[in-house]
């Protein structure tokens, strides 16, 4: 909202028939050349800049669209924008006709500020090249059991913080304290780094985290505001505010890549198997023009952003739902009781986590349902795309124009009934259980981790992190909204962020 209102202020600011002439050549731009009439392309519902009415909750408006038409486009100023649910359409962009989309130059120039030359943000040589070093990193057995370990040890943390203020009865906000967890197990899994060994770690996390968030939102922005590029160049408004931001972040993460920089020479024979980072500056060492202090840079936020975001956002919305379906909850403490078969009411948390074991975690079947069905309905990144580099006919029968973007809405796709049935918009773990195991659907029905080649290589790992710190939590803690009755509403940012956070008393089950 504050975006918004900082926007208006620009307009008002200008002088009268400046903004009339600026406004008929947008009209213009928009609606020129696009075919509207055309039954062969997606039927039209506005343009990009209607979503500026529907921006507070625009991912809920998206999905109301999507039940009447599944696909159809909004028109941009140079191109148009198709939206489809269909999963036909999103076969055939992600993995069918892979080499004919891209990221996209206007993709590429909205996020070029805050995500640069990273994994998310290239196509061709560059991204091949990151997803060929990463998924060699991710293969390896030394790393998922380093990040076990990681998982543990920050698991316990977190219960341990979490007791202190429920034996005092004090309300907490869960994605805050998520949020903080997740962002120092991926320091120390993906960049081999505790944040604890950096200057001013726990100030400048926060400080970075905060700047990290809005920033996301800021560039989200760009999106729906004509006018980014010249508030850009005069450095005022929301733009003014990002490069702040965005600078705060970059001294942030120069400091982090110092710091890795100390600490290999200590540890020289484990400097290409411990950790994603470390893969990256053994390389850069052969090409340092291209891999250079940027690269790196780029690198390790798009990590941050797949490695905190994710993870700390789904353990919220699924902590949510299990507040807002007790019985749910129950059932899931019931099964972590029965599968970790001992009884630990006077066990130290630093011995439960410890015995969470890979055996363990597979036989959580319901557990797994719970959290996939949270992605169902609360996917990470509400929506996501590519953009065509040459003419082409989508499955269901749209024509498609060089340069036009394909986004997938897989926030909207999860509440289809098309897809998922009558109870779409219900809580319901048994949907992905047959018999009591757990059986996943198509990727590209649920497209919570991508589809196809760009498919999400942290998907393992990032369910094993949720399963480590929901055993952990609901195994020592009952989880209570601190108002039942107020809804818990999205940031309209790129992964989906919960407003004002997640507010919760917790309820011992166990003397720790």
């Amino acid at each position: 909202m504050d975006i918004i209102l900082a926007t208006i202020f620009f307009l008002i600011s200008l002088p009268p028939l400046f903004l009339l002439l600026i406004f008929l050549f947008l009209a213009i731009k928009t609606v020129a050349g696009k075919s509207i009439n055309d039954p062969d392309y997606p039927p039209v519902k506005g343009s990009v800049f209607n979503q500026l009415l529907y921006l507070n909750y625009l991912y809920d408006y998206q999905a109301e669209a999507a039940k009447e038409q599944p696909t159809y486009r909004l028109l941009a100023l140079e191109q148009s924008e198709i939206y489809t649910i269909d999963t036909r359409n999103v076969e055939h962009v992600l993995k069918t006709r892979f080499d004919r989309y891209c990221k996209g130059k206007r993709n590429q120039e909205i996020f070029l500020d805050f995500l640069g030359e990273g994994i998310f943000a290239v196509d061709g040589v560059k991204w091949r090249k990151q997803r060929k070093l990463a998924s060699f990193e991710f293969s390896t057995r030394i790393l998922r059991d380093f990040s076990c370990f990681v998982f543990r040890g920050d698991a316990a943390k977190l219960v341990g913080n979490i007791y202190e203020l429920a034996v005092s009865g004090q309300a907490f906000d869960m994605q805050k304290m998520l949020m903080k967890s997740t962002l120092e197990s991926m320091f120390k899994v993906g960049f081999g780094i505790d944040l604890k060994c950096m200057d001013g770690s726990s100030k400048e996390g926060n400080t970075f985290m905060k700047a990290f968030d809005d920033a996301n939102e800021m560039v989200y922005w760009r999106y729906v505001d004509p006018f980014w590029k010249l508030k850009r160049s005069l450095n005022i408004g929301s733009e003014a505010a990002l490069k702040n931001n965005i600078q705060i972040i970059h001294n942030f993460v120069h400091n982090v890549i110092s710091t890795k920089r100390k600490l290999l020479p200590m540890n020289p024979e484990l400097n290409v198997k411990e950790d994603i980072l470390s893969r990256f500056l053994v390389e850069s060492e052969k090409d340092p023009e291209t891999m250079n202090d940027k690269y790196l840079r780029d690198i390790i936020l798009n990590f941050i952003i797949a490695g905190k975001d994710t993870s700390a956002n789904t353990l919220s919305w699924f902590f949510y739902m299990l507040c807002k379906n007790p019985l749910i909850q129950e059932k899931i403490a019931e099964e972590v009781r029965d599968i970790s078969s001992r009884e630990v009411e006077d066990e130290y948390v630093d011995d439960f986590v410890t015995n969470i074991t890979e055996a363990t975690l597979d036989q959580m079947h319901y557990l797994q349902a719970a959290l996939t069905e949270t992605l169902r309905l609360y996917p990470a990144v509400p929506i996501d795309g590519r953009c065509a580099m040459e003419d082409d006919i989508l499955p269901d029968g749209h024509k498609v124009r060089k340069g036009d973007g394909v986004y997938y809405m897989a926030y909207a796709m999860g509440r289809m009934s098309t897809l998922w049935g009558e109870d779409a918009h219900c809580f319901r773990p048994e949907r992905w259980l047959h018999n009591g195991v757990f059986r996943p659907e198509s990727p590209f029905k649920f497209v919570a981790f991508h589809a196809g080649p760009r498919i999400c290589l942290g998907k393992d790992f990032a369910y094993r992190q949720m399963k480590i710190v929901s055993i952990a939590v609901l195994r020592h803690f009952r989880l209570k909204l601190v108002d039942d009755a107020k809804a818990v509403n999205y940031r309209t940012m790129f992964t989906l962020h919960m407003k004002e956070g997640l507010h919760l008393y917790a309820v011992p089950r166990t003397i720790m």
